[in-house]
């Protein structure tokens, strides 16, 4: 019989729906049950993609045995932690206290029933004894023992905890900013970087776009560069279907955790794109990665969904990987003669000994020199060999599909392709970023309030510092690609609500949850990035823009009371908080910003065409048509002339108005 995540609109807690155990959704029900039987509270968080998540879900919350114990012992709590990364942000760092190592999913977190403070925690445990870890029946015994038997220490525990809680991120507001952060990123990035296969040394190895976004704009092109070619050409880049994998499990970027999400693609994708201007292997990646995106993970309101599962049929990989012979029998002779070495499959299997996953392996004009082709021809033979490789992995059985539409990660996915959009020349992907664009605000945008999901019970999730930094921040990417009043007008709405409903009165900065937010055992106020960019950071930055554009003093202020409330962590994680220093290199080195006055076509083409004079220039760039009217702030007095007017300012510089294309392009070159 289902328990009650039957009803959850999260496909995560949905899989669950099934299990033995009497798993509750987060709320004040499951902890009033806890406090009023004086049960601990067993939090388990996930995601739907996880792959280790299902294998516990399989070892343990599908067994009977487990689940009775579970029942009969703990309050039971499920929680998806891309509806609530509230929950997984403190959880995760309160593991990180009292386990001194870093967490992950699925996380496992024992509480206390009145005060919910963790007293035991840690990730995945099998069923049985291995990887040096104790059996789950055996921990969930003996962390329940520990509460009943030592429940003075278990308090005393929790104090030092609390005490650590409140005081992490606190910190103190400088007196003085300085740009010293961003040398010392640099050095760390440069002393971790590995000269083989690109990004930081070591496995597993994630992508990290925000610190390659960073080195991008502190025009440190060659690391970006190669790193991108490396991961263009390994597993963790889906050769046959495009997109990319979370991460490696190896230094070389070869063989993935299978699950796709659509926040590293949309990090990724802008990346390849600008690089990709000067280099056709970034930019055929970045044109089969949005192939990708609007294949497999765009909705019918023109959203995305949220992710892929990294297994299929209950095997991580599955959906993925090739025999050989299956992929000789699918070619002809010519197809397979270039598609084997290119792909790797005339090798060793290099998954887990028993089967291939497309590399790139030999490098396609060399291919073509063995058999005596010209490249175009051994192009075309790649090609059609990919086009029948995709159509048979199509007849598998599909990974699961997340179909929770997020509003921050819809938001990078936006602010991606409207970036990816203008530089390789794709209108049609700044018409995708304004259709997701849309669907938020149809669906995610309720009585004036941003919430974190769209769709039916987008308000149950109001919307977190990511959500309202996120879309603030695509939005002015999207207003690049086509000027839109309303979405300025919107922009100014979030941004006034970051101030209103975020911002630390006293100290400066961002809190993640609203004022009014459920409280919790911490109000994180975030500073270094994750799997996605520090909140603090990309609203510091985009608040910076959007003061330039209209010029609103009151939204530079508050990123630069931001960057001072944080800067102590920028001082000493320099490297872990890439986000924020983007922001803090516009504060000292600010983008340039343009407002050109123009019609569309031939009039605004030859001023688009002197832009293009400053190739890798940090511009910010709005057409804004002749008939555009009731422009806010200093954009009202930025008027159109015949012919096109430029108005060009740094930080708060401002040249006068240029009149003429050429004008413009020596004013920046």
């Amino acid at each position: 019989m289902p328990n009650r995540l039957a009803n959850e609109t999260s496909p995560y807690l949905r899989q669950h729906a099934d299990n033995p155990v009497d798993w509750w959704p987060w709320g004040e029900e499951a902890l009033a049950l806890a406090r009023r039987e004086q049960k601990p509270i067993l939090l388990s968080i996930g995601y739907s993609a996880c792959h280790w998540c299902h294998v516990m879900a399989h070892e343990s919350f599908e067994d009977a045995a487990t689940a009775a114990l579970m029942n009969d012992l703990y309050v039971c709590i499920k929680v998806d932690r891309e509806e609530r990364p509230d929950l997984d942000r403190i959880y995760q760092l309160a593991h990180q206290a009292l386990a001194r190592r870093a967490g992950g999913w699925p996380l496992t977190v024992w509480l206390a029933p009145d005060d919910h403070l963790p007293f035991y925690a840690g990730t995945y445990f099998p069923r049985e004894p291995r990887y040096g870890m104790p059996p789950f029946a055996h921990v969930l015994q003996q962390v329940r023992a520990w509460w009943d038997t030592r429940r003075d220490d278990v308090r005393a525990q929790n104090a030092a905890l609390k005490e650590f809680l409140d005081d992490y991120e606190r910190g103190t507001s400088a007196a003085q900013l300085s740009a010293a952060p961003l040398t010392r990123a640099l050095q760390q990035i440069e002393a971790g970087f590995d000269r083989v296969h690109g990004g930081r040394a070591g496995a597993p190895k994630f992508p990290h776009g925000t610190e390659m976004a960073l080195l991008l704009d502190l025009g440190s092109t060659e690391p970006v560069d190669f790193t991108l070619a490396r991961i263009v050409d390994g597993g963790i880049h889906d050769q046959i279907g495009g997109g990319f994998a979370r991460y490696s499990v190896d230094e070389r970027w070869e063989i993935p955790h299978f699950e796709k999400m659509l926040y590293d693609n949309a990090q990724l994708l802008p990346l390849l794109a600008q690089r990709g201007a000067g280099d056709a292997r970034l930019a055929a990646a970045a044109r089969d990665t949005v192939a990708w995106l609007e294949r497999e993970l765009r909705a019918p309101n023109g959203a995305f969904y949220a992710a892929l599962d990294a297994d299929s049929d209950g095997v991580e990989g599955k959906f993925y990987v090739w025999q050989r012979d299956e992929v000789q029998a699918l070619l002809d002779a010519d197809e397979f003669a270039v598609a084997a070495p290119h792909w790797g499959f005339e090798r060793a299997p290099n998954f887990e000994q028993h089967a291939w996953h497309a590399i790139v392996a030999q490098p396609l004009d060399a291919i073509a020199a063995t058999l005596g082709i010209a490249p175009d021809e051994a192009q075309r033979r790649l090609e059609r060999a990919r086009q029948k490789l995709l159509l048979a992995r199509a007849q598998r059985v599909r990974p699961g599909l997340d179909d929770k539409i997020l509003t921050g990660w819809n938001a990078l996915a936006a602010a991606g392709l409207a970036q990816a959009a203008r530089a390789l020349g794709e209108p049609r992907w700044a018409t995708l970023a304004h259709a997701a664009i849309t669907t938020l605000q149809r669906e995610a945008w309720h009585n004036g309030r941003l919430c974190a999901k769209a769709g039916a019970d987008a308000v149950r999730f109001p919307a977190y510092l990511d959500d309202h930094a996120y879309l603030l921040d695509a939005l002015l990417e999207q207003l690049q690609c086509a000027w839109d009043g309303a979405l300025l007008t919107w922009a100014c709405v979030l941004a006034d609500a970051l101030l209103a409903r975020f911002e630390d009165d006293t100290h400066g900065a961002f809190y993640f949850t609203a004022h009014d937010h459920e409280t919790l055992i911490q109000r994180p106020k975030p500073w270094t990035d994750d799997a996605t960019p520090c909140g603090n950071g990309v609203a510091a930055r985009a608040l910076l823009r959007l003061g330039h554009l209209i010029g609103e003093t009151r939204y530079g202020a508050a990123a630069e009371r931001a960057l001072r409330a944080g800067f102590s962590t920028l001082e000493q994680m320099p490297q872990a908080a890439c986000g924020a220093l983007r922001a803090l290199n516009d504060l000292f080195d600010p983008r340039t910003h343009l407002v050109l006055r123009a019609a569309d076509g031939v009039e605004s083409e030859a001023w688009r065409a002197a832009l293009n004079l400053a190739p890798g220039a940090r511009v910010d760039m709005y057409l804004i048509p002749p008939q555009a009217a009731d422009l806010p702030g200093t954009l009202a007095a930025q008027t159109y002339a015949p012919g096109g007017v430029a108005y060009v300012c740094k930080g708060m510089q401002c040249l006068a108005p240029i009149a003429t294309p050429a004008g413009l392009a020596e004013a920046l070159g």
